[in-house]
């Protein structure tokens, strides 16, 4: 089969043969892969911001550069301009990031309106740049009872849908409560092993996409789309300039 049989629906002019070759980046990274951290609590003794604060020592320890956002204050969705400053350190953040953890409680059933209220503040595009796609992304969560993995199923929803890598592996934590001592650090115990094995498979996934992010996010719809645009948009000036002061081709 060739393009040939293709030739009806297909824009040959933006269709990519997608090659081994074209994954080479012409100058690698060398800083640390950044990782930004965000959880789902505002308690003071809050489990998913411990398991979050103990991923962010381990990505420390392998590597990384991490940022954790505090929610507390930022405001609900639509409630507050997008200027108000929790909102633009957010998006900073996440313009920043190369890989991200989303940790939230399981409450109801699903994630918390505290985690939900920051994905819903980072748009699939800001000032032209959008913030959450191409980067990796690792989810965790915990809960007060036994183990599930409604929140982790959830946070892969969203993590698809805001056009990110979510990694395999995921961390879900039950009775979290017996999982930490009373210095808020995490026990041993298969729970600790297995977000050990997340971090890890986060900063492989990162240190092999973020120097060919650009090509991953590279889409044969979105490329024909932006041409077409950009065509009618040369085409209306030329009219316009054609017309002169009359207005009048």
């Amino acid at each position: 089969m060739t393009t040939d049989d293709f030739t009806d629906a297909l824009d040959l002019a933006h269709f990519d043969r997608p090659d081994v070759g074209k994954l080479a980046p012409a100058a690698p990274m060398t800083h640390p892969p950044r990782i930004l951290l965000l959880y789902g609590s505002l308690r003071e003794r809050s489990y998913s911001r411990l398991l979050t604060e103990e991923a962010a020592r381990l990505l420390t320890a392998m590597g990384a550069e991490t940022r954790i956002f505090d929610p507390g204050g930022l405001p609900m969705p639509d409630a507050a301009p997008a200027d108000h400053p929790k909102v633009r350190e957010l998006r900073t953040l996440s313009e920043w990031s190369e890989g991200q953890v989303w940790c939230s409680p399981e409450r109801h059933g699903t994630i918390t309106g505290v985690f939900k209220s920051q994905i819903d503040w980072l748009p699939l595009e800001y000032r032209g740049i959008r913030p959450t796609q191409g980067r990796t992304l690792a989810v965790m969560q915990v809960s007060g009872g036994s183990q599930s993995f409604n929140a982790v199923n959830t946070l892969r929803v969203l993590g698809r849908w805001m056009r990110m890598i979510t990694i395999p592996n995921q961390s879900s934590v039950a009775k979290a409560f017996e999982e930490f001592n009373e210095a808020g650090r995490m026990k041993p115990s298969p729970y600790y092993d297995r977000v050990v094995d997340v971090m890890e498979e986060l900063m492989k996934f990162t240190l092999l996409t973020r120097d060919r992010r650009d090509y991953f996010t590279s889409r044969y719809s979105e490329r024909r789309e932006t041409s077409l645009t950009a065509a009618a948009a040369a085409a209306d000036l030329s009219t316009i300039a054609m017309a002169g002061p009359s207005g009048i081709a």
